[in-house]
């Protein structure tokens, strides 16, 4: 009985939402609690967005409720790559709880994260040697592959780790890409990593109660921020790794799939990208922290929480549509121009914001 409730997609996408959502409501006040007790309180800096000390270490209640969906659906993970997500997840999970509660080097992270990457490759489900004509390429070697896909986990693992700076920023723009994300897996019958999707999405918006809270607040932490970047990554590579014969089932052509996702992941990429442009600029190291990130730049202009993560969210949401249109008419290389242009126009923006706080400040001092 059990195995056919089990075997009803509809019951089981309705299930993976819903138990997410309560088990991660669930277990976040006990976390908080063991926090709060043992005086492990993530306390403000001159960096933070926050006055007082706060709980963290949500992300604990993600590793567990993923581990939990992943039994639950494993009747659809007909690639048989759930230990390997298990296995890699875990060891992410480890070095998003050391980090924090003893800082980390960056170094020892990228070596952790990296050999993460190393269980997944031990699946075949995640690799493609064919770029589908993406500026004008089609076939590449698979050592290639390997290296390119270790660099792209690493790239979207840390700049997803970088937008949680504010409540619900990483959050909201999660939910946004496991959303995307689900539509397309849906849509050629991968339904595994669908139902990975829609589990995510039930854990942030139960983590969205609580972050958004003024007595109940608690940040996701590394814990949290790196399971879902890595989780993010992970989806990124099967996306990347779908065969050629299913993008009939998209309006967008096969050599774009790789903007489409750039689109996906449009917000932490073009701030990491900004972010790490402007430290190089000032002669400082990519690694080191400053108020310079997006969000930063909208708290500092005025905006609230809510306002700033909602205007990122909707300039994520927006260009994901936008390059899903351009993508059915326009080859790679035109497509290239369009992202060149859109980060442009990023950078322009915040340049603009961030001279108008500047002056701002000026005017204060005098």
């Amino acid at each position: 009985m059990l195995q056919q409730v089990l075997s009803n997609l509809t019951v089981v996408s309705i299930l993976a939402v819903i138990n997410s959502l309560l088990l991660v409501y669930y277990v976040i006040p006990k976390i908080s609690w063991v926090i709060i007790t043992r005086n492990l309180n993530e306390k403000p800096n001159e960096r933070s967005s926050h006055k007082g000390a706060t709980p963290t270490m949500a992300g604990v209640a993600f590793f567990i409720t993923l581990i939990m969906t992943l039994f639950f659906i494993q009747y659809y993970d007909t690639e048989h790559i759930g230990l390997n997500l298990i296995a890699s997840a875990t060891l992410i999970f480890m070095v998003g709880v050391k980090d924090d509660l003893v800082v980390s080097s960056p170094k020892a992270k990228l070596f952790m994260e990296a050999l993460a990457v190393l269980f997944l490759f031990f699946h075949n489900a995640l690799e493609s040697s064919n770029l589908n004509g993406f500026l004008g390429i089609f076939e590449i070697p698979l050592w290639f592959v390997y290296i390119a896909s270790t660099i792209l986990v690493l790239t979207i693992i840390n700049a997803y780790n970088l937008i949680d700076g504010i409540d619900g920023l990483a959050s909201i723009i999660a939910i946004i890409i496991f959303s995307v994300f689900a539509l397309i897996f849906y849509s050629i019958n991968l339904f595994f990593y669908y139902l990975v999707c829609l589990s995510f999405i039930g854990m942030l918006f139960a983590y969205l109660f609580f972050n958004f809270s003024t007595k109940n607040k608690i940040f996701m932490g590394d814990t949290g921020s790196l399971l879902i970047g890595f989780c993010i990554a992970f989806l990124s590579l099967r996306f990347m790794a779908i065969d050629v014969s299913l993008y009939s089932h998209f309006t967008f052509k096969p050599e774009n799939g790789f903007f489409i996702l750039m689109a996906i992941l449009c917000i932490p990429l073009f701030d990491m990208l900004r972010v790490i442009g402007v430290r190089l600029l000032h002669n400082k190291s990519p690694f080191y922290p400053d108020r310079n990130h997006s969000h930063h730049v909208l708290i500092d202009f005025g905006m609230s929480h809510f306002k700033a993560t909602m205007l990122l969210g909707f300039i994520n949401y927006m260009f994901v549509i936008l390059i899903i249109i351009l993508g059915t008419f326009l080859n790679s290389f035109k497509m290239l121009a369009v992202f060149f242009i859109a980060f442009g126009l990023f950078l322009l923006l915040f340049y603009k914001l961030k001279r108008s706080i500047n002056a701002a400040r000026l005017k204060v001092v005098k």
